[in-house]
């Protein structure tokens, strides 16, 4: 079983989470809501939690496939359903820019994998009803 502890820690809803390694998050409410921005929001977290772990999937899988990854970015667009209380992600984009001498249907492969059988964040949005769609994007080195 996995533990995270959540600490207040600024203000009424500056809250930090830290997880059984010690490393931490800090999470707040929105402005309008009574917070101050001291942390991210939970919900964006969810977005942060998807390109992270798809993006250590994808460059497994391209590094296994011998591709030469120079660098990499994923840029993700999130929509929640309106006038509901729960307001769960309905519709996310992901945008895959991989930099290197890597073959563009490789890079492919290797986010539809991510996406659709690796990615266990990707798989729980899902379940949740989240609409995933994404484009992969590759820079050849010069």
């Amino acid at each position: 079983m996995i533990k995270v502890e959540l600490a207040r820690v600024h203000g009424d809803y500056g809250f930090e989470v830290t997880d059984a390694y010690g490393q931490s998050v800090k999470i707040d409410n929105s402005p309008d809501h009574g917070g101050d921005n001291f942390g991210v929001r939970p919900m964006q977290l969810m977005l942060m939690a998807l390109a992270g772990c798809s993006g250590m999937d994808v460059i497994s899988i391209l590094k296994k496939q011998k591709q030469n990854i120079t660098d990499y970015k994923t840029i993700v667009h999130g929509e929640r359903e309106a006038g509901t209380e729960t307001s769960l992600w309905k519709y996310i984009e992901l945008e895959f820019i991989i930099y290197g001498d890597v073959d563009e249907s490789k890079a492919q492969r290797a986010v539809e994998l991510s996406v659709n059988k690796y990615c266990s964040v990707a798989g729980t949005l899902k379940k949740a009803g989240a609409e995933i769609r994404w484009k992969v994007k590759v820079e050849k080195s010069n």
